[in-house]
Order: structure tokens, then sequence, then C-alpha cells
């Protein structure tokens, strides 16, 4: 008689690495409201970058828990405040310090989620700091990385509106 116990983990292994039919949400993020405004006066690449990393926070935290499967997520940025100027903030007013000015930052996003059995809900959330004392990062845009990650959070948990 042969022993294939060696074949038990290469089992293991494959079924930990294709989940049975599992469907990712597909997240996408766009500019809206007041932002599309102020894009000009924050800069197109900062801006496109924080629509990029919103969009990976959100996917990256509903893959991990496995969260809203076969769902579609349309997010809006309509409002985004930077802890400490932008590249095209700083150039155009020479004044500002990216090193050493700092502001109350944060965002706020709306849209809505598409269930897989085709039920539209509405997304809110928002958060900024309230003072100076508040900004404890050193980045330009941790205020902003602090709401993506609360919205991908609640969006796991099902809390698709708060604030």
């Amino acid at each position: 008689m042969r022993n294939f116990a060696f074949l038990a983990p290469l089992a293991l292994v494959a079924a930990l690495a294709a989940p049975a039919f599992a469907q990712t949400p597909q997240v996408t993020v766009t500019v809206g409201g007041d932002l599309t405004e102020d894009v000009q006066d924050l800069g197109q690449r900062d801006v496109d970058r924080q629509l990029e990393r919103l969009q990976t926070v959100v996917e990256r935290r509903l893959a991990r828990d496995g969260a809203l499967e076969g769902a579609t997520i349309n997010l809006v940025v309509t409002d985004l405040k930077p802890n400490r100027p932008t590249w095209q903030q700083a150039a155009d007013k020479p004044g500002l310090s990216i090193m050493e000015s700092i502001s109350i930052g944060g965002a706020t996003v709306e849209g809505e989620v598409i269930t897989a059995d085709g039920q539209r809900l509405p997304v809110r959330y928002s958060n900024y700091s309230t003072s100076i004392a508040e900004v404890h990062g050193y980045t330009t845009w941790q205020d902003a990385e602090h709401t993506y990650a609360r919205l991908a959070n609640n969006l796991a948990l099902g809390r698709l509106v708060s604030r």
C-alpha cells in the first residue's frame, strides 16, 4: 500500500490559494462635487493619486474580509483637503512650505454600492481633523488616508452611511 500523506498539504495550499467562486467587488472612484473646482489648485497628479489610493485601500480591505462579493462600488470623492501643501499649491504660492506648513485635512466620499442581487445602497463618509492640534501626520495626505481606511472598514462591516 502506498502512502499519499504528502498530498494532503498540497490540497490545503490549493484550497487556500483559490477561494471557490469568490467574486471580488468592482470599485470605481471618480471626482465630483466641490472637488471638481479644486483639482487645478491641488494638482491633477495629486488628485489622481488619491483616487487610486482610495480604490486600492477599499479593494484590499473588501478582498481581505470577503465582503460585498459580486458588488459594484461607485465612489465619488467630493472634497479632499491635504495636511500639507501639494506640489502644485507650493508652486503656485511660493510662501508655502511643503515641510513646515500644516493644515486640517481629510476627505468626503459619497457614492453607492450595487449589491450582487441588484440593490442600490447609498454610501457616505466624511472625516477631517477638527483642529491643528489633531494633525499628527507627516505626510501631505495623512488625514485623507485615515478617511480611506475608515471608509473601507465601514464598507466591510456593512455600515455604508455615517457622519
